[in-house]
Protein backbone atom coordinates (compact mmCIF):
# COMPACT_ATOMS: atom_id res chain seq x y z
CA UNK A 1 0.00 0.00 0.00
CA UNK A 2 1.28 3.42 -0.91
CA UNK A 3 1.50 6.36 1.45
CA UNK A 4 -1.47 7.96 -0.32
CA UNK A 5 -3.51 4.81 0.36
CA UNK A 6 -2.64 5.00 4.05
CA UNK A 7 -3.63 8.66 4.11
CA UNK A 8 -6.92 7.86 2.34
CA UNK A 9 -7.79 5.07 4.75
CA UNK A 10 -6.89 7.05 7.88
CA UNK A 11 -8.63 10.17 6.56
CA UNK A 12 -11.83 8.30 5.74
CA UNK A 13 -11.78 6.76 9.23
CA UNK A 14 -11.43 10.22 10.79
CA UNK A 15 -14.31 11.50 8.67
CA UNK A 16 -16.48 8.54 9.72
CA UNK A 17 -15.69 9.12 13.40
CA UNK A 18 -16.59 12.79 12.99
CA UNK A 19 -20.03 11.80 11.73
CA UNK A 20 -20.30 9.35 14.63
CA UNK A 21 -19.47 12.15 17.08
CA UNK A 22 -22.06 14.42 15.43
CA UNK A 23 -24.80 11.80 15.87
CA UNK A 24 -23.78 11.24 19.49
CA UNK A 25 -23.93 14.97 20.23
CA UNK A 26 -27.37 15.14 18.62
CA UNK A 27 -28.51 12.21 20.75
CA UNK A 28 -27.20 13.83 23.94
CA UNK A 29 -28.80 17.16 23.09
CA UNK A 30 -32.18 15.47 22.65
CA UNK A 31 -31.91 12.92 25.48
CA UNK A 32 -34.62 14.63 27.52
CA UNK A 33 -37.02 15.34 24.68
CA UNK A 34 -40.69 14.60 25.33
CA UNK A 35 -43.71 14.28 23.07
CA UNK A 36 -47.38 13.37 23.36
CA UNK A 37 -47.20 11.45 20.09
CA UNK A 38 -44.93 8.38 19.69
CA UNK A 39 -44.23 9.33 16.07
CA UNK A 40 -42.93 12.79 17.00
CA UNK A 41 -40.51 11.89 19.81
CA UNK A 42 -36.80 12.16 19.02
CA UNK A 43 -35.34 8.85 17.88
CA UNK A 44 -31.74 7.95 18.60
CA UNK A 45 -29.39 8.21 15.61
CA UNK A 46 -26.70 5.64 14.83
CA UNK A 47 -24.28 5.67 11.87
CA UNK A 48 -23.72 2.47 9.91
CA UNK A 49 -20.15 2.04 8.69
CA UNK A 50 -18.94 -0.02 5.76
CA UNK A 51 -15.49 -0.76 4.42
CA UNK A 52 -14.95 -1.88 0.86
CA UNK A 53 -11.61 -3.36 -0.09
CA UNK A 54 -10.36 -1.60 -3.23
CA UNK A 55 -7.88 -4.06 -4.67
CA UNK A 56 -7.24 -2.00 -7.79
CA UNK A 57 -7.17 1.70 -8.47
CA UNK A 58 -8.61 3.40 -11.55
CA UNK A 59 -5.37 2.88 -13.49
CA UNK A 60 -5.26 -0.85 -12.69
CA UNK A 61 -2.45 -0.79 -10.11
CA UNK A 62 -2.85 -2.91 -7.01
CA UNK A 63 -3.58 -0.59 -4.08
CA UNK A 64 -5.05 -2.53 -1.15
CA UNK A 65 -6.93 0.53 0.11
CA UNK A 66 -9.79 0.00 2.55
CA UNK A 67 -11.57 3.33 3.09
CA UNK A 68 -14.32 3.61 5.68
CA UNK A 69 -17.66 4.78 4.31
CA UNK A 70 -20.88 5.83 5.99
CA UNK A 71 -23.52 3.49 4.58
CA UNK A 72 -26.40 5.23 6.37
CA UNK A 73 -27.48 7.02 9.52
CA UNK A 74 -30.45 5.18 10.97
CA UNK A 75 -32.90 6.16 13.66
CA UNK A 76 -33.48 3.65 16.46
CA UNK A 77 -36.92 3.89 17.98
CA UNK A 78 -36.76 0.74 20.10
CA UNK A 79 -35.53 2.67 23.14
CA UNK A 80 -38.55 4.97 23.29
CA UNK A 81 -40.24 5.00 26.70
CA UNK A 82 -43.87 5.75 27.42
CA UNK A 83 -45.20 6.94 30.76
CA UNK A 84 -48.69 7.71 31.98
CA UNK A 85 -48.62 11.38 32.99
CA UNK A 86 -52.12 12.84 32.47
CA UNK A 87 -51.18 16.19 34.09
CA UNK A 88 -48.23 16.78 31.75
CA UNK A 89 -49.10 19.54 29.25
CA UNK A 90 -47.52 17.48 26.44
CA UNK A 91 -49.58 14.36 27.22
CA UNK A 92 -51.78 12.97 24.48
CA UNK A 93 -55.51 12.30 24.79
CA UNK A 94 -54.76 9.01 26.53
CA UNK A 95 -52.50 10.73 29.11
CA UNK A 96 -49.33 9.13 27.72
CA UNK A 97 -46.04 10.98 27.34
CA UNK A 98 -43.24 9.54 25.22
CA UNK A 99 -39.55 9.95 26.02
CA UNK A 100 -36.64 9.32 23.68
CA UNK A 101 -35.13 6.71 26.02
CA UNK A 102 -31.57 7.76 25.24
CA UNK A 103 -29.09 6.64 27.88
CA UNK A 104 -26.56 9.48 28.39
CA UNK A 105 -24.03 7.15 30.03
CA UNK A 106 -24.09 4.83 27.02
CA UNK A 107 -23.77 7.80 24.68
CA UNK A 108 -20.78 9.15 26.63
CA UNK A 109 -19.08 5.74 26.44
CA UNK A 110 -19.73 5.71 22.71
CA UNK A 111 -18.29 9.23 22.50
CA UNK A 112 -15.11 8.14 24.26
CA UNK A 113 -14.78 5.21 21.85
CA UNK A 114 -15.25 7.48 18.83
CA UNK A 115 -12.70 9.94 20.21
CA UNK A 116 -10.12 7.17 20.73
CA UNK A 117 -10.71 5.90 17.19
CA UNK A 118 -10.25 9.42 15.83
CA UNK A 119 -7.03 9.81 17.85
CA UNK A 120 -5.72 6.47 16.53
CA UNK A 121 -6.27 7.61 12.94
CA UNK A 122 -4.57 10.93 13.71
CA UNK A 123 -1.55 9.08 15.09
CA UNK A 124 -1.39 7.07 11.85
CA UNK A 125 -0.97 10.38 10.03
CA UNK A 126 1.89 11.29 12.36
CA UNK A 127 3.60 7.91 11.89
CA UNK A 128 3.35 8.08 8.11
CA UNK A 129 4.73 11.62 8.12
CA UNK A 130 7.66 10.45 10.25
CA UNK A 131 8.32 7.54 7.88
CA UNK A 132 8.27 9.87 4.88
CA UNK A 133 10.69 12.26 6.56
CA UNK A 134 13.02 9.35 7.37
CA UNK A 135 12.94 8.27 3.74
CA UNK A 136 13.80 11.78 2.61
CA UNK A 137 16.75 11.88 5.03
CA UNK A 138 18.20 8.74 3.43
CA UNK A 139 18.82 10.73 0.24
CA UNK A 140 20.68 13.46 2.16
CA UNK A 141 23.57 11.13 2.94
Amino acid sequence: MSFSGIYETAGSAMSAQTIRLNTISSNLANADSVSGNPNEVYKQLKPVFSAVYNQYSADGNAQGIVPVKIADVISVDSQMESKYEPHNPLAGKDGMVYYSGINPVSEMADMMSATRSFEASASVFGSVKSMQQSLLQIWDI
